[in-house]
């Protein structure tokens, strides 16, 4: 067994001389196992070893025992110890989370503190082979990809590795008894009112007697083909991202025409690129989530929006937007703020910057200077037409003005359509008014009222400070 772990670490990588790794130890099996094949091997990389044990506070005084045992296994080899103590039921009932998700969160900060805080290098956690099989087959149950289905990683990017992957826990119980040494037992791992638990004390043993003897191996192995095709798949999927997709306000845009020519493989792992960006993960996202943006994408043109956990995404002309889903709390933004002149005016949301200056006439421009983002886009008013104070807002519905060179006013609406300016830009659009009404808007540029002509004695130059494509 100990060959094994060692062919396993060496085949990832997992450790680099003079490592100091705190070995997450909750006392059970796997974990005491782990310990003891990383004593016998930390000459091979002259490891630094620490014990790391976490009290959930869920077994009551079981929980104190186990906590008790394993301060005193690290004791007993002259380990330094790393206890954190978390209720995790109540923190999973202030937020609505289940019991398993807010007790692996709680260990990954663990873990993230001991490593910024320079105690720790790598954690190693004890994971079998059979945990590996267990959650290939959990989670092809629950219908995932193939992301899913790599399973347990033998190696995370936050420096946790996973040295017994390559052994079974039946192994792992052999070893301990052939050398003596205890464990502590976990009774609630016996309670089949778990999913997790009922496939391994019930499926497995199933599958394993009735249809195929090494099971255990099997699952393993898918595991690391759908790992390696990960691994193939992700930097292609990510410069392929960084190409078609742009962000704007935290959320992923992009144009639909991009999509058209792509296999329906690479859509779809591109959407989920762009759905774990904005969210942060994929949890709770299912086929069917993907399948639903993917539809929208599809067309050549039109409209539509549909909402998953934790995103909405919108379909406007050729352009889609993946949002996050507006919880409708945070902050207050102004809606509007007196504008000032000269000087900068910033509403926050939607990113709107407007600068004004004051310059001498006649006017030497016209039209509205449309460049590239990141550029300054200017536009010049009549300063003695309008009256100040001036207003900067954001568009209203019903909003109308008679832009100059137009015969009558027009419903901002409608030049919205006209000139294919997608849903959701349109929420933060800026313009400014007089108590005459709308004397400019973006794009649209200055009112016939305020224009300036060549007889203009000063004119008032609007900049706006437009943010460019951010990188993914």
């Amino acid at each position: 067994m100990l060959d094994r772990v060692l062919e396993t670490a060496l085949r990832h990588g997992m450790f680099s001389p003079g490592d100091r790794v705190g070995v997450a130890v909750s006392g059970g099996a796997d974990s005491v196992c782990l310990l003891h094949a990383l004593l016998d091997l930390r000459g091979q990389w002259k490891l630094r070893l620490s014990v790391v044990h976490i009290d959930h506070q869920l077994r009551g005084q079981a929980s104190v025992e186990d906590a008790a045992f394993v301060e005193a296994l690290a004791h007993n080899h002259d380990l330094p110890f790393h206890l954190e103590r978390v209720d995790v039921a109540s923190q999973a009932a202030g937020c609505r989370e289940n019991l398993e998700q807010v007790a692996r969160e709680a260990r990954l900060r663990l873990f993230r503190r001991l490593r910024g805080e320079g105690l720790v290098d790598k954690i190693a956690t004890g994971h079998t082979q059979s945990d590996q099989a267990e959650t290939v087959l959990f989670r092809f149950l629950r219908g995932s990809g193939t992301s899913g289905l790599a399973g347990i990683l033998p190696v995370t990017e936050d420096g946790i590795v996973r040295p017994l992957l390559g052994v079974t826990r039946a192994e792992v119980v052999q070893f301990l008894g052939a050398s003596g040494i205890r464990w502590r037992t976990d009774e609630t791992n016996s309670q089949t009112a778990f999913v997790r638990n009922r496939i391994r004390l019930e499926l497995l043993p199933l599958l394993e007697r009735e249809y195929n003897p090494a099971i255990l191996a099997q699952l393993a192995q898918t595991a690391e083909i759908a790992r390696e095709e990960e691994s193939y798949w992700s930097p292609q999927i990510a410069a392929l991202a960084n190409d078609i997709f742009g962000i704007e306000d935290g959320a992923v845009v992009f144009p639909c025409s991009r999509f058209a020519g792509l296999p329906r493989a690479v859509g779809r792992r591109l959407l989920r690129f762009a759905f774990s960006r904005v969210k942060g993960d994929l949890r709770q996202i299912e086929f069917q989530h993907v399948e639903s943006a993917l539809g929208l994408a599809a067309g050549a043109e039109g409209h539509g929006r549909v909402q998953i956990p934790g995103l909405d995404i919108i379909r406007s002309f050729e352009w889609l937007r993946i949002g996050p889903l507006e919880s409708g709390g945070g902050a207050h933004c102004p809606d509007r703020m007196l504008l000032n002149v000269p000087g900068d005016t910033h509403l926050p949301r939607g990113g709107v910057r407007i600068r004004t200056t004051l310059a001498p006439g006649p006017a030497s421009e016209s039209g509205y200077n449309e460049e590239q983002a990141s550029e300054v886009s200017s536009q010049l008013l009549d300063w003695d037409k309008v009256r100040p104070p001036l207003t900067l807002r954001y568009w209203s519905p019903g909003d109308a003005y008679r832009r100059a060179g137009a015969r009558e006013q027009e419903k901002i609406k409608q030049m919205f359509q006209l000139a294919r300016i997608p849903l959701w830009q349109r929420r933060f659009w800026p313009m400014i008014e007089s108590d005459q009404g709308i004397v400019w808007a973006r794009r649209f540029g200055p009112s016939s009222m305020a224009a300036p002509t060549a007889g203009s004695r000063c004119l008032l130059r609007i900049e706006e400070l437009l943010d460019g494509r951010e990188s993914l």
